[in-house]
């Protein structure tokens, strides 16, 4: 590109989008004569172009330089028409995944996910140095530690969770490693559990209001009864209930701490002392810890000291076994869900993670049908897991991978061929669950879900762009 030429900004977001490069060579100021652009630095993140539009600047003077995702000059791009617009359709064409090819509305879920992907991982931050502290501090002062910092998280990532669906799902164990198992499945089992409680919540309190609705006619009533308000009568947990049930799913390995870390990380089989010792993390240092804490929550003692315990008749290997399972409360139930869903989909140092799927189906498998209410607790698992969440990669069985735009269905956006190599034109969304597929187009279940940066140099740039900014 030769001499100094005017671009929209619109037009030169559109080439960083695209995976291309911007250096204006000149320094941009806004109307207070504050420097927003250095002329010298290369722009290849969209914040910094939209940072100058915000500010009212619709166009800026280029003498520096364009490039394409390929690192080749842009030598003749299309100026901008009077509304700002990008190059025409043909020439737009030309060069194939610039962000704008695909729908507004993919464009903008995009932007969604991974703006709730940089949230999530800030929060995941947060709680990860909130439980590396306490579990520091009780080795470093024989028991104790700062309940009220946890209790400050926790409300905070409660908070966090208050949306339709787990929002650290969308991380998809891209943060996890086995050597920090102890911390991430303390988050994991709150996160997981939240979802899953409040899901149950609603569910099951809309149950109950609707059987008693139902039946007042056979209740002897004293009173009018077409005065009798319709509104919900009925809430198993409330938001205070839900906070306390939220901090014992936090704290509920945190006798862990006291057990010994060559057991904790064995690669080989537990003996039976070594066992024995594991299971006393519950009902024996995990009790004992909150005792001298001087912490008497009932949620959070139920939790930490029967998150092993029997949830259906004659189940095996579980501890302590002092109250059979239909006493046991229905928040630790979700605990011990939540607890075996993230110990099986996670590495370790002795065993590799077991495809998700695969795992809700054996939990599916092994307490479906055995309990009334358990039944409304799996089916909250189920709806709350996230086997597929958004922003994530699958493979369908006929050998591509695709990008999942929504859990719902799930839809997902194609971007390599049967052969595994990236796409050239832009794949339309497709609905796995629309009835007009073929088996070939089904989700691969036999292969494991993966991160967007687990096949990045795969990603078309329109992917892997928002992949970058959001990291």
């Amino acid at each position: 590109m030769a001499g100094r030429t005017e671009f929209s900004i619109a037009q030169l977001i559109a080439i960083v989008k695209g995976g291309g490069k911007v250096k204006t060579g000149i320094d941009v100021f806004n109307s207070s004569g504050t420097l927003l652009l250095d002329k010298d630095v290369l722009v290849d993140k969209v914040r910094v172009l939209e940072i100058i539009q915000e500010n009212g600047i619709e166009s800026v003077m280029v003498e520096g330089g364009l490039w394409d995702e390929n690192n080749n000059p842009i030598n003749d791009v299309e100026k901008p028409g009077e509304d700002g617009a990008c190059a025409p359709e043909e020439k737009r064409k030309a060069t194939p995944f610039h962000l704008e090819t695909i729908p507004r509305s993919i464009e903008q879920r995009l932007v969604e996910i991974e703006q709730l992907k940089a949230q999530a991982r800030e929060k995941y931050k947060n709680a990860k140095g909130c439980i590396i502290k306490v579990l520091g501090e009780i080795k470093e002062t024989g028991g104790e530690f700062d309940y009220n910092s946890v209790e400050t998280h926790v409300v905070d990532m409660v908070d966090f969770l208050g949306k339709d669906e787990n929002p650290f799902s969308y991380l998809t164990q891209e943060l996890f490693s086995y050597d920090d198992y102890l911390y991430n499945h303390s988050i994991n089992v709150l996160a997981i559990g939240t979802a899953m409680l409040k899901r149950f919540n609603t569910h099951f309190s809309n149950h109950v209001d609707h059987l008693i609705r139902g039946n007042t006619q056979d209740i002897h009533d004293p009173f009018r009864k077409d005065n009798m308000s319709r509104e919900s009568s009925y809430t198993c947990f409330y938001k205070e209930d839900i906070q306390d049930i939220s901090l014992g799913f936090f704290l509920h390995d945190i006798g862990k701490v006291m057990v010994a870390d060559k057991i904790l990380n064995k690669k080989g089989k537990l003996n039976d002392h070594e066992f024995g010792e594991v299971r006393r993390h519950s009902f024996e240092y995990g009790v004992r810890l909150l005792e001298k804490n001087r912490i008497k929550n009932a949620y959070v003692r139920n939790i930490v000291k029967y998150h092993h315990a029997p949830i259906i008749d004659g189940e095996d290997r579980c501890y302590p076994t002092e109250r059979p399972f239909n006493q046991v409360p229905l928040y630790v139930k979700i605990c011990k869900l939540a607890d075996i869903y993230d110990a099986m989909t996670s590495k370790r140092c002795y065993k590799e993670a077991i495809n998700p799927i695969n795992v809700v189906t054996t939990i599916f498998r092994t307490y479906a049908k055995k309990d009334a209410v358990l039944q409304f607790l799996l089916h909250s698992f189920v709806k709350s897991i996230g086997i597929y969440p958004p922003g994530s990669i699958v493979y369908l069985r006929n050998g591509q991978m695709a990008y999942v735009l929504e859990s719902k269905g799930p839809i997902v956006i194609p971007f390599t061929d049967t052969h595994g190599q990236t796409l050239r034109v832009n794949a339309e969304p497709i609905d796995i669950n629309s009835p007009d597929l073929v088996d070939s187009q089904l989700i691969d279940n036999r292969k494991s879900v993966k991160t967007p940066r687990d096949v990045f140099d795969l990603l078309p740039p329109f992917l892997r762009n928002v992949e970058s900014e959001a990291a």
